[in-house]
């Protein structure tokens, strides 16, 4: 145990003299944050909803590349040749390596959650939940650096295998890439790859149900962690001599990728792969249908009488009754609004240009590869159901999404969606009215069913994220507003 400790101590001293690895450990996670920040500044509450995301990338860093990094550079030194020739166990040494990593990227983790909250997210929901998810996303990866540092002759390959499963992980991982915008199949493929459990557990402790919502991601990291480490250890090279052609046992990474075959095809047995939509599907009650009775069949040898005719009922005319007045239809919810509660509106919102609710000028034509798509929505968005059928705020609503569905996924025509809409409103609806009901939208964005789904308007794509949808639906009400009020340019 003092072996441990003191080999312990040892590797964190090394680790904080090196500038090169503070950098790396400390100012990369830095930098991801202040990425998705300026990308994410307009939410409500700045970085919530992906600190799973941004902790994720934290724990890869360090076990995905400073983990095999420093035990490939020693080994190529002669470090670990000098260990195995000490009176010390290996187990002492390879364990403190591993504490020592696990320490540093927990302080790197908790850096970024310090951050994140400096610049206005709330406290996480569940801490203790989330140190669990943190140790078990930790535990994972340091399996995997292990598995990279067996699998590395030299510093310069781990940096090449490092990115060949980092950069994955990132795009159809479900790690800097939300999976709700992602396409179906890169959802089935993200289901073998551990950073979307990671992302899962981690954002449970963030604002969700704790350890209620993350068994299976808990499961999935513990069992790939602990293939990962078997693997590694049974691998473990001393030498720098020793080069991993020439090694046998080579059987022992079939357990490592094969836990991420078996987490994989367990979370498609369970279903737990494409990402659940709001959808409220109501189906109209069907009254019974009533039959007659059927008639009696007469005995054998019993004669047939014919059936007498019904009688004759004299019907006389019914009195003259006074029709009743009826009753006076409800005032909508939104009607009590007036213009003290529009001005009293949050109007922070993104400018027209960027990257988040664009919204593109009059003069501003679309391209000729996206007419098409311009043209369609225009010529059906008058008759489209969803937005023209029933209450006057659900219609509205709806026309919202056709502008904020096309920005939530990102596609090339999302800048001119906005336009179209906005044009139908202001012919459809009087601007007093239109106002009242955009600020009712702005003052209760949670309400409401979510349409994720234009295609029938000839706009393909599905959002996949509600919550998402549903932001950029509010961000164009704003928008509206400005332009109805008269505060921008129509």
């Amino acid at each position: 145990m003092n072996a441990l400790l003191a080999h312990l101590g040892i590797s964190l001293r090394l680790h904080f003299r090196n500038r090169m690895a503070l950098l790396y450990g400390y100012l990369f996670p830095l930098i991801f944050l202040i990425a998705f920040w300026v990308l994410y500044r307009h939410e409500k509450i700045p970085l919530l909803r992906h600190m799973g995301e941004l902790l994720t990338v934290a724990v890869l860093g360090g076990a995905c590349f400073g983990l095999p990094t420093t035990l490939v550079s020693e080994r190529e030194r002669g470090v670990w040749r000098r260990y195995r020739l000490s009176p010390v166990p290996t187990w002492a040494i390879v364990t403190s390596t591993v504490v020592a990593r696990y320490l540093i990227v927990l302080t790197a983790g908790l850096l970024q959650v310090a951050a994140a909250m400096a610049i206005g997210m709330t406290a996480p929901a569940h801490p203790f939940d989330l140190w669990i998810a943190f140790t078990a996303v930790a535990f994972a990866f340091i399996g995997l650096g292990l598995v990279i540092a067996t699998l590395a002759d030299n510093v310069p390959a781990v940096q090449a295998l490092g990115q060949c499963i980092f950069l994955p992980m990132l795009i159809i991982g479900g790690v800097a890439v939300q999976l709700g915008s992602l396409p179906l199949w890169a959802q089935h493929v993200s289901a073998f790859f551990p950073g979307r459990y990671a992302v899962e557990a981690l954002q449970a402790g963030v604002n969700g149900r704790g350890f209620m919502g993350a068994r299976f991601s808990l499961l999935a990291l513990g069992l790939i962690g602990f293939a990962g480490c078997l693997a590694g250890a049974k691998l473990f090279r001393w030498d720098a001599q020793q080069r991993f052609a020439g090694r046998g046992g080579k059987i022992w990474l079939v357990p490592a990728f094969a836990a991420w075959i078996a987490v994989g095809l367990l979370a498609e047995w369970r279903g737990r792969i494409a990402i659940p939509v709001d959808k409220e599907i109501a189906s109209p009650a069907v009254p019974p249908v009533s039959t007659p009775a059927p008639a009696p069949v007469p005995a054998a040898g019993t004669p047939v009488l014919p059936a007498s005719p019904p009688p004759v009922a004299v019907v006389s005319p019914p009195a003259r009754q006074l029709a009743l007045p009826p009753p006076p239809k409800p005032e909508p919810v939104w009607a009590k609004l007036t213009a003290k509660d529009t001005e009293g509106l949050d109007f922070n919102i993104p400018p027209d240009q960027g990257i988040v609710a664009p919204f593109a000028a009059a003069d501003d034509l679309p391209e000729d590869f996206m007419k098409d798509q311009v043209e369609s929505v225009r010529s059906k968005i008058a008759t489209w159901p969803p937005g023209a059928e029933g209450d006057e705020l659900r219609c509205v609503r709806n026309l919202l999404y056709i502008a904020a569905v096309p920005d939530a996924i990102q596609l090339p025509v999302e800048r001119y969606m906005p336009r179209v809409v906005y044009e139908h409103l202001i012919d459809t609806y009087p601007k007093e009215k239109l106002t009242k009901i955009l600020t009712y939208i702005v003052l209760h964005p949670e309400e409401g069913m979510v349409i994720d789904d234009i295609s029938d308007l000839g706009v393909e794509g599905a959002a996949g994220d509600p919550t998402l949808v549903r932001e950029r639906a509010y961000l164009y009400a704003l928008k509206f507003i400005l332009r109805l009020t008269g505060k921008v340019p129509e």
